[in-house]
């Protein structure tokens, strides 16, 4: 067997186990967040936009067929000042009066408590994308969805091994709750038009790595399919 043919065998047995069973099966939407997504947010993501369509179609997709939808935020806190805020992410920090706002200065970005990010800088789920009532909204200050939150005993208590993963970024919050959610042995699919980054080069080497050793890698259509099989 020739070195592809192994990795093609390899990408198949991946492929086999971590297919959609409706009763086994969540959908993570993460951050997918006013402070991340819309126009002149300080950690506007631009590409998050262009996949909010495919998100929306997964969203409704598991919802007809009564299937779980969980989304995640990302927050910031004063009472817990974590290294996410100072010194990673400066935007996260509270915005002095008069002060410049914007990438790399303070700008209440996904702040909540006192001073909380508003409009653009909000750590609510953008409108497009907004739960329901009965749905699931895990809050974290890391980028890890399961450090610190109750997202693994959800999942647990719902019976669900595997679950669709999208949102932003690739890199930072989508990357550390794959690692997380496979080293919990969960069967992770990354739907790979469904998240972003600001490079794409670095969203395309998160596929390669993932793909090797952390998730199934699939298009939107691809997971819709089976779906609706």
């Amino acid at each position: 067997m020739s070195v592809e043919e192994f990795i093609q065998a390899k990408l198949d047995r991946i492929h086999q186990s971590h297919k959609v069973i409706p009763q086994k099966t969540a959908l993570l939407v993460v951050d997918m967040q006013h402070g991340f997504v819309d126009k002149g947010a300080s950690l506007e993501i631009p590409k998050a936009r262009d996949i909010t369509p495919n998100i929306q179609s997964l969203v409704a997709a598991f919802r007809d067929a009564k299937m779980p939808v969980i989304f995640t935020e990302f927050v910031y806190a004063d009472t817990i000042p974590c290294l996410r805020g100072n010194p990673f992410g400066p935007e996260h920090l509270a915005a002095g009066a008069g002060a410049p706002t914007g990438f790399g200065y303070p700008s209440n970005n996904c702040k909540i408590g006192l001073e909380a990010g508003k409009g653009v800088e909000s750590a609510a789920t953008i409108e497009a994308l907004k739960p329901l009532d009965d749905e699931l909204v895990v809050q974290g200050h890391t980028y890890d969805k399961f450090y610190g939150t109750h997202l693994d005993l959800a999942l647990r208590s719902l019976d669900i091994d595997r679950f669709i993963i999208t949102g932003v970024t690739t890199d930072c919050c989508v990357n550390s709750t794959i690692v997380s959610g496979s080293t919990r042995n969960y069967r992770v699919t990354a739907v790979s038009d469904a998240m972003a980054t600001i490079h794409d080069h670095i969203h395309d080497a998160c596929l390669q790595i993932w793909e090797n050793k952390f998730a199934r890698i699939r298009s939107t259509a691809e997971v819709l399919a089976e779906i609706n099989v």
